[in-house]
C-alpha cells in the first residue's frame, strides 16, 4: 500500500476501482479497511481512496494533540499530495465530522458530501460515553478489546446481537486482525471527538450533502441530524429504521444501494479525476 506525506504526517492509503475519486474517511479507532463492505460496491463506479488517519493503521502518529479540524486539513493536504483536486467525500461518525470541516474549509475540493452518523458538535451525552470508553481502554490496555466490548454495544442493536451472533463475532475477529491503535493515540483521537464543534461551519458547506442516521442511534441521533439538514443548504436526510450508530453495517444492502444512488446522482459534472496508475 502506498504512503504520502501530507500536513507533515505520513499517510497510508489504499486505492480500488475506477472513475471519479471517492475519499472514505474512517471513524474512531478504525483504519482504512473499515469500509470494506462499501468499497466492494462503490469501486464498481468510483476510484475509492481509503486512508488511515494520523495515529491509526499504518499512518504516522506525531504524538501531539489535534482536532477534527486538523484531521480535515490532513485530508485536504493528502488530496493535494496524491493529485486529486476534487472528490466525493464520505465518512461515518468521526469520519463524518471530519467531512464537515473539509467541506466548509476546502469547498473546492468536495464534489459531494456523505455524512453518516455524524454530529455538528459533541454534547455532554457524547462526551460522557467517550470518557467511559477511555476508562475502559485504560483498564484493558487494549484499544481493539475496548472497541469490541465497549464501543460495539453502542453501534449495534440488541436485536442484531440476538439474531446474528456470528456477524458480531466476524466483526470482532476483523477488529482483532487489524493494526491495533495504541492507547495514547486512542486517547488523543477520542479527545478530538469530544472537543469537536463544527456547528458554525455548516452554513459554509456548498457541496450536495446526504445525511444518514439510524433511527435508534443514541450517539448521533436525529437530535443532530435534523438540525444539520436545516443548516446545510439542500441537504438530504435519510433515516434507517431499526438501526443504531453503525447503520452502514446493520442494513448493509439498503445502505450501500441508497448511498451509492446519491453518489451517482452527483457524479459526472465535477472536475475530479482518478488517481494516475
Amino acid at each position: 500500500m502506498p504512503k504520502v506525506t501530507a500536513n507533515n504526517v505520513t499517510i497510508n492509503y489504499e486505492q480500488q476501482g475506477t472513475g471519479e475519486p471517492l475519499i472514505l474517511i474512517p471513524y474512531l479507532a478504525a483504519d482504512h479497511a473499515c469500509y470494506a463492505f462499501q468499497v466492494a460496491e462503490y469501486a464498481k463506479h468510483f476510484t475509492c481512496i481509503s486512508l488511515d488517519l494520523r495515529g491509526t493503521g499504518e499512518s504516522d502518529d506525531p504524538g501531539r494533540d489535534y482536532s477534527t479540524e486538523t484531521l480535515a486539513d490532513d485530508v485536504a493536504a493528502f488530496m493535494q499530495a496524491v493529485s486529486v483536486p476534487r472528490a466525493h467525500v464520505s465518512g461515518l461518525s468521526l469520519g463524518a465530522n471530519i467531512g464537515m470541516w473539509l467541506a466548509a474549509k476546502h469547498p473546492d475540493k468536495v464534489q459531494s458530501l456523505s455524512l453518516h452518523g455524524g454530529c455538528q458538535t459533541s454534547d455532554l451525552f457524547i462526551k460522557t460515553i467517550l470518557e467511559g470508553w477511555q476508562v475502559m481502554a485504560t483498564a484493558l490496555n487494549s484499544v481493539p478489546e475496548t472497541v469490541i466490548r465497549g464501543i460495539f454495544p453502542w453501534c449495534f442493536t440488541p436485536q442484531l446481537y440476538a439474531a446474528r451472533p456470528e456477524f458480531i463475532q466476524a466483526l470482532s475477529d476483523f477488529v482483532r486482525s487489524r493494526p491495533a491503535q495504541s492507547l495514547p493515540a486512542f486517547m488523543r483521537q477520542s479527545n478530538a471527538v469530544m472537543a469537536h464543534d463544527a456547528s458554525a461551519q455548516l452554513g459554509k458547506i456548498s457541496a450536495p450533502t446526504q445525511i444518514t442516521v439510524g433511527s435508534v442511534d443514541q450517539i448521533c441521533s436525529t437530535r443532530f441530524a435534523v438540525p444539520m439538514k436545516e443548516q446545510i443548504r439542500g441537504a438530504e436526510l435519510l433515516i434507517f429504521n431499526g438501526c443504531a450508530h453503525a447503520h452502514i453495517y446493520e442494513q448493509l444492502e439498503e445502505f450501500n444501494g441508497k448511498s451509492l444512488q446519491f453518489l451517482l446522482r452527483h457524479s459526472g459534472a465535477g472536475s475530479g479525476s482518478a488517481l494516475p496508475v
